[in-house]
């Protein structure tokens, strides 16, 4: 089970949440955001890491060019996209910066916005699907309406996030087979501060659940 953290922001909180054993740690690029923070900060947080971690930045209907300097400027390995990117923008971003992952996320209201995941799964490594708010674009705490994914096997992997916690993800993990999870305010004291007790909660239930490491 791949577990991301996201909305990291403090060096001391992101090596802490290293050693915990999750995957990858998620850095939201997308600026007068609460859990902002510049390639500067990532940089020098991204220097303290393992290099079995994974560094992804969340970026919103940014521009290629744009999305490109940070990943270089900041020490990123992976890029996940959180606005309407098109399925083009995809190939493109896969063709131009090939050797980065690529996250596309979804955010789920009906089985309608569902159906999109056809036209992403060929072009992206990771599908990842969020709740929708109408003003926020992730991080609100919010859960997916779990019932809509009862019978989703898309072609890729995918993970799910969405209001994820200690509390719940053990009844979403038995629910779904998501291939990963990515939570970031259910582990929080405010937007980008993350509370390390919450998230070894959130560890120790995930290995409960899957029966060993994550």
């Amino acid at each position: 089970m791949y577990v991301k953290i996201c909305g990291i922001t403090k060096s001391e909180q992101a090596v802490a949440i290293a050693q915990m054993g999750i995957d990858a740690l998620g850095f939201i690029c997308v600026p007068n955001t609460p859990r902002y923070v510049d390639s500067a900060r990532i940089r020098l947080i991204t220097n303290l890491l393992a290099s079995r971690i994974d560094r992804v930045g969340v970026f919103l209907d940014a521009s290629m060019a744009e999305i490109s300097q940070v990943v270089q400027n900041s020490g990123l390995n992976c890029v996940q996209l959180h606005g309407d990117e098109s399925p083009e923008f995809c190939r493109e971003f896969k063709s131009i910066i090939p050797n980065v992952k690529l996250i596309k996320a979804l955010r789920i209201r009906s089985q309608e916005s569902l159906a999109q995941v056809e036209n992403y799964s060929s072009c992206v490594d990771v599908i990842l699907l969020d709740a929708y708010d109408p003003k926020l674009a992730g991080g609100t705490g919010k859960t997916i309406n779990w019932g809509l994914l009862s019978d989703f096997h898309p072609t890729c992997p995918w993970w799910l996030a969405g209001g994820l916690s200690a509390d719940n993800v053990a009844i979403a993990l038995q629910h779904l087979q998501p291939d990963g999870i990515d939570v970031s305010s259910g582990v929080e004291r405010s937007p980008g501060n993350k509370d390390i007790d919450l998230v070894n909660r959130l560890v120790e239930t995930v290995q409960e659940v899957v029966g060993g490491k994550i």
